[in-house]
């Protein structure tokens, strides 16, 4: 089977029979009728292609994944197959963070592709029961000093408060990480470029953050929220780019209330500078990176593309340069500066 290790999952070896779970509470019953001791836990809960928005159908099973393996070992399972995150049926592989609870035996979690996922579970109807070999050689080295990458055009009247513009320099090592999150990487840098090239003097500090370690704790947010607030530099509005380079469909916005209510309700007054794009704004949500900023009362946002396809190529070794469309990627980037030029030129 086309399989991946999880991000965190230590290494070993195991061979033992598979049971299949496609609930928490199916897992608890076959748990405390002992049905998992020495077992392998197989998670094949898949995305509710149901949803219209993927990261919702992504947010309906990804549990299954971050937490399973501790979940599974707390009844004695020895190690634990998830179905990949994707609502593609194809033979790659998804990866990505899991989660250890240290009161548990930490076991191998391994993703298989929705192809593995579907073939042991017709085996498993139709055999009655499967044996599967887990050989996984990964394993957690110390950390090392890595950086996030700043550049900034300085405000002519207001230096010190801050829009932001970023996406995460990491990605799971087995692709180019190419929507996750090297689409955003290019849109943020590139907002900077076109405003340079226009020639425009932004008021407040445009800033482009490409952030360290997202996909691995957020260190790399944590670490630049600390030191916004050590500067004691203001966080007028924060933009992400984490949700691939597909066509644009709007942003998302939250923020502090007092902050937040104004702004939304100037937002209606801009519209029509985003009819071009077909844009729309909604409440709720912004990214990852710009989380920690979250405290000091400033606007976060994240920018909204097309995310049908997303999940297709996210934490795969399909995710590659070749599946970044150029001109749906400029077109978020203008979306992007758009937005930027709007809250520099009006406020919030």
């Amino acid at each position: 089977m086309a399989a991946l290790a999880l991000g965190g999952s230590i290494g070993g070896k195991v061979q033992a029979e598979v049971v299949e779970v496609d609930t928490w509470e199916q897992l608890d019953q076959l748990g405390e009728a002992g049905k998992l001791k020495g077992k392998i836990a197989f998670y094949n809960r898949p995305m509710d292609a149901t949803k219209i928005r993927t990261f919702e159908a992504y947010g309906g099973c990804v549990d299954q994944r971050v937490g399973g393996a501790s979940r599974a070992s707390k009844y004695g399972a020895v190690a634990v197959l998830v179905r990949s995150m994707t609502l593609r049926l194809d033979d790659f592989p998804h990866t990505g963070t899991m989660h250890y609870d240290s009161a548990y035996s930490l076991i191998p979690a391994a993703a298989i592709s929705t192809i593995a996922a579907e073939a042991l579970s017709q085996i498993l109807r139709e055999e009655g029961s499967a044996k599967v070999s887990i050989q996984l050689n990964c394993k957690t080295l110390p950390d090392v000093l890595s950086y996030n990458v700043i550049g900034e055009i300085r405000g002519r009247e207001k230096p010190n408060d801050i829009i932001l513009v970023g996406g995460h320099l990491d990605s799971w090592d087995v692709g180019h990480g190419a929507h996750d999150d090297g689409a955003g990487v290019v849109q943020s840098m590139d907002v900077l470029r076109l405003l340079k090239t226009l020639g425009y003097r932004p008021r407040h500090t445009i800033r482009c953050v490409l952030f360290m370690n997202e996909e691995n704790g957020l260190r790399g947010g944590k670490a630049y929220a600390k030191e916004a607030e050590r500067k004691g530099e203001f966080p007028l509005a924060s933009i992400e780019s984490d949700a691939g380079g597909f066509t644009p469909r709007g942003f998302s916005f939250e923020g502090d209330e007092a902050v937040f209510g104004k702004f939304f309700e100037k937002l209606t007054t801009f519209e029509s500078h985003f009819t071009p794009y077909d844009l729309k704004f909604r409440k709720g949500g912004s990214g990852a990176d710009i989380s920690p900023l979250r405290g000091m009362k400033g606007l976060l946002s994240g920018y909204s593309p097309d995310s049908q396809r997303y999940f297709d190529y996210h934490h795969a070794e399909s995710d590659t340069f070749d599946k970044v469309n150029k001109r749906e990627l400029e077109l978020g980037t203008a979306s992007m500066a758009a937005l930027v030029y709007l809250i520099d030129k009006y406020g919030l």
